[in-house]
């Protein structure tokens, strides 16, 4: 999986513009509605930092942009991510083994400050299937998938955690925006590779912002 890193955060920049009113649409569903606008605004800054820190690790960049920028509940949750995917890759020279020890730590972190677990509808329910694809020795499409269908298995799920815990069976059967950001993530990986699985649309649920403030 070895693979560009400012070329994976320019990609997933790019596809945080595009889901954009999906992932509004959805928050809007579970949240404050504001997940779409903190991860598109915080991949945006982080490519103007990549731009501006030219010399240093982008994703100790983008953990920086994420953790000391970026709001919500999210925004420090998918730093933390960052956060360790840099010291990975820092510390592993082998592509499949910094992505596999990035996605653990990340995922170990941000349950000790998050406390979610699987089947709770979080940014978890991506990560978990993601680490396990990648344990078991899967390339970045493979990851991929993975991280995408745990996401979407978030539709079938009740929230146990957050805001959107709050609100009942109103998001039951459209999935966790959190953890489709999240996915988006290894799609990008994939797609800079050129293996990504399938366009970006493909991977979007069928929700308007209109029909989620109904």
């Amino acid at each position: 999986m070895t693979t560009d890193q400012r070329q994976v955060l320019r990609t997933y920049a790019a596809a945080a513009r595009t889901a954009h009113g999906t992932l509004t649409a959805l928050d809007q569903l579970s949240g404050d509605g504001d997940f779409g606008d903190n991860l598109r605004e915080g991949l945006d800054g982080v490519v103007s930092a990549l731009d501006a820190r030219p010399d240093e690790p982008p994703y100790a960049v983008a953990a920086a942009v994420f953790l000391d920028e970026v709001g919500g509940t999210s925004g420090p949750l998918i730093g933390l991510l960052f956060q360790e995917l840099a010291r990975a890759h820092a510390a592993h020279a082998d592509g499949q083994d910094a992505w596999y020890t990035g996605v653990s730590e990340g995922l170990a972190a941000i349950q000790r400050v998050g406390a979610a677990e699987p089947g709770d509808r979080t940014l978890v329910d991506a990560l978990v299937p993601a680490r396990d694809a990648l344990a078991g020795g899967a390339d970045a499409r493979a990851a991929a998938m993975a991280a995408l269908d745990g996401a979407q298995a978030t539709a079938a799920l009740r929230a146990r955690r957050g805001r959107a815990s709050y609100v009942g069976r109103r998001a039951v059967g459209f999935p966790d925006p959190g953890a489709l950001g999240v996915a988006l993530l290894f799609w990008s990986v994939a797609q800079a590779q050129g293996r990504a699985p399938g366009k970006l649309t493909e991977h979007l649920p069928a929700v308007t912002e209109a029909a989620a403030s109904s």
